[in-house]
């Protein structure tokens, strides 16, 4: 990462590569807010096992000299749930995993952090999870949590660029990886539809593992997308939504007086 000197904060806005020193210096006078990226491990059709990981990091970097923030370590492992048993991935138990998640909050809150915003790059239970700790932790602490599913709440943007729905491993992550690093995207691997499962409504059935590793939210749309230029499109967009939400809510607390 470059460094933020330029735009006018610290020689670097990741907590693991500033000394002690300069981070007293800017927190929590000068920066009151983190973002915190979590994920998890487990397959994402022809991307890398880490998207998870790598978009909401990724996105952190891009976005935290817009809303002023510093950024936390990434939290890797999460609750991944049915697709652990494909190669290369496993999932924390629930318990475990949200014991932990909760240690990191205190500790950002006891670090002076004012306003915490968790990028959470994987759904399934783990949404769940982390909506329940931005409670408990905020309340007990008095500090303000917000917790975004990026591809969820960027639904629109899916639409408005693609023109259809998205899917876990289809369009949507598959865009934005492309936009990170084209060669963590391996488009020869892809053999078409055969590799992708709709989602099932609920009480319907299910199945573990899950029968693909690309899901689809729709049937019938939402596979991969391998236009760069989409994806760059699709890239700018999501960044730009996701910084506007953490600065309205902000600013939103702020007006309350909370």
């Amino acid at each position: 990462m470059k460094s933020s000197r330029k735009r006018g904060g610290p020689t670097t806005r990741e907590m693991e590569r500033i000394n002690w020193m300069e981070f007293r210096e800017w927190v929590p006078e000068r920066i009151d807010t983190v973002l915190l990226p979590l994920g998890t491990m487990e397959p994402h059709g022809v991307t890398a096992n880490g998207t998870d990981i790598i978009i909401p990091l990724t996105m952190a970097r891009e976005i935290a000299p817009r809303v002023h923030a510093m950024i936390a370590p990434v939290i890797p492992y999460g609750f991944t749930g049915s697709l652990d048993a494909y190669p290369g991935s496993f999932t924390i138990p629930e318990d475990v995993y949200r014991d932990y998640v909760r240690a990191v909050l205190v500790g950002l809150a006891r670090n002076r952090f004012k306003n915490i915003a968790m990028l959470n790059g994987h759904g399934a239970g783990q949404t769940a999870v982390l909506a329940a700790l931005a409670q408990e932790v905020g309340r007990e602490t008095s500090t303000r949590i917000l917790a975004v599913n990026w591809w969820s709440y960027c639904t629109d943007v899916c639409q408005e660029v693609f023109g259809e729905d998205g899917g876990h491993a289809g369009n949507t992550e598959t865009a934005y990886m492309l936009a990170i690093d084209p060669t963590l995207v391996e488009r020869k691997r892809y053999s078409g539809p055969k590799m992708a499962t709709a989602i099932p409504a609920p009480n319907t059935w299910n199945a573990y593992p899950f029968p693909s590793s690309i899901l689809l939210y729709q049937e019938g749309e939402g596979y991969p997308n391998f236009d760069v230029a989409k994806a760059k499109t699709y890239f700018e967009k999501v960044n730009r939504k996701v910084a506007r939400l953490i600065e309205d809510t902000i600013d939103k607390w702020d007006v309350a007086g909370l």
